[in-house]
């Protein structure tokens, strides 16, 4: 149905731009020339069918195919083509450019949709340089507040200035909002960057929810002493006591069979060889796509955490750094993605999604969907990221069924 050729070379053309000589992958962060050549390069690929193209206040690329009636609510579709260093080919990029193949097969074929459809690449999905992501889908939600754009790179410079160096004027931001009732749906092709599809030889699947993560940062302040003089019966060691919180986060993230608990960061004070830590960081990352177990779970392990603290003699501080609600995907999007699965002869297999995507923001402003490609050893965020030429071409089929479904009056 779709061109599987076409949107092979494109992913590969993409690839080429920000590849990282040392380390391999690719670097594109927001607001920088690497990008700057990616957008313009899919600028041209929406251009090729047809598309009226424009950046929005945001920075988000888009490229609009009209509908029988051009005041409709628009059909929505895309992804992001920016990167984490030493990203791969296939993180953001399937979305975006199976959108536009997609609109190429219809204009190739003749088709009239009666909604508009845009195909749009989300600024700064990944938070990669300023610790803050999914910068353009927060701003056609509304979500973007002001503050945020103070958020600093490693060099100091904040979202608003690296806008304003792009061109792009932070003061202007608010004009990039979506007007309720002006999106009809939301629809995202991503590759899974899990193993559930590959482990059930299943080429696509429908996402049922984006789970929402919690991020916590724990210091522990014990006391500081020396290795070699110090009973251990006497110690206020933090590492010992941090050890045990994490043995606790990962029995309690482990009981529900949903959520997962993740110990990113880990720093010990004042790191000698022979000094007992008194002083310990860390972060934990809980996720759920079922918001009250995982608050349920959060609220299992700050209770154990200072009942840990307190037999230890440790002093515990626990700071909130982010709390995200999941998502669950309309159920409207999801019988149009799994019609669109029977129609190609594909297995129907729904599973939820462990990261993060651009959806979420949108869920307040329309019906949001999301399918998933096979990635091959579940690896992601990482140069050997790879989602085959042959599940490209049936997740993209899929999509295609997908859009033209709610691109239509009836629908």
């Amino acid at each position: 149905m779709i061109n599987a050729e076409r949107l092979w070379d494109r992913l590969m053309q993409l690839g080429k731009i920000g590849r990282q000589e040392v380390g391999g992958g690719v670097k594109r962060l927001s607001f920088t020339a690497e990008e700057r050549a990616a957008k313009d390069l899919v600028a041209g690929f929406m251009r090729e069918v047809g598309l009226t193209v424009r950046e929005d206040e945001a920075g988000n690329l888009i490229g609009r195919k009209e509908g029988r009636n051009p005041a409709a609510p628009v059909v929505l579709v895309g992804s992001h083509i920016d990167s984490v260093p030493h990203g791969g080919d296939f993180d953001g990029p399937l979305g975006v450019l199976a959108g536009v193949e997609a609109l190429q097969t219809m204009q190739e074929q003749g088709i009239e949709t009666d909604h508009p459809i845009e195909v749009i690449a989300f600024t700064d999905e990944e938070g990669t340089r300023f610790g803050f992501g999914m910068i353009g889908s927060r701003a056609i939600a509304g979500r973007l507040k002001p503050e945020d754009l103070q958020a600093r790179d490693k060099d100091g410079i904040t979202i608003a200035e690296a806008m304003r160096q792009s061109g792009l004027d932070p003061e202007q931001i608010g004009n990039a909002v979506r007007k309720p009732g002006s999106v009809k749906a939301y629809l995202e092709l991503h590759i899974e960057q899990g193993k559930v599809l590959e482990s059930r030889e299943l080429a696509v699947g429908v996402v049922s929810g984006i789970a929402g993560p919690i991020w916590v940062k724990f210091t522990l302040e014990g006391e500081a002493g020396h290795a070699g003089t110090t009973p251990m019966t006497i110690r206020r060691d933090a590492l010992a006591a941090a050890a045990e919180i994490m043995l606790c986060i990962e029995r309690e993230a482990s009981r529900t069979g949903s959520t997962v608990g993740t110990i990113g960061k880990l720093q010990a004070f004042p790191g000698g060889v022979n000094v007992i830590p008194g002083r310990v960081e860390f972060t934990l990352d809980l996720r759920d796509v079922d918001e009250a177990v995982r608050d349920e779970v959060e609220e299992r392990i700050m209770r154990d955490a200072s009942v840990i603290c307190e037999r230890r003699g440790i002093r515990l501080q626990v700071e909130n750094m982010q709390r995200v609600a999941p998502v669950r995907c309309s159920r409207e999007v999801q019988e149009a993605i799994q019609e669109a699965c029977e129609a190609e002869g594909l297995p129907v297999f729904t599973l939820p999604s462990g990261a993060g995507h651009d959806g979420m923001q949108l869920v307040d402003l329309c019906p949001v969907g999301m399918m998933f490609a096979r990635s091959k050893d579940g690896i992601s965020h990482n140069p050997a990221e790879y989602t085959s030429k042959e599940d490209c071409a049936k997740s993209a089929d899929v999509l295609y069924r997908t859009i033209l479904t709610l691109a239509t009056e009836q629908s």
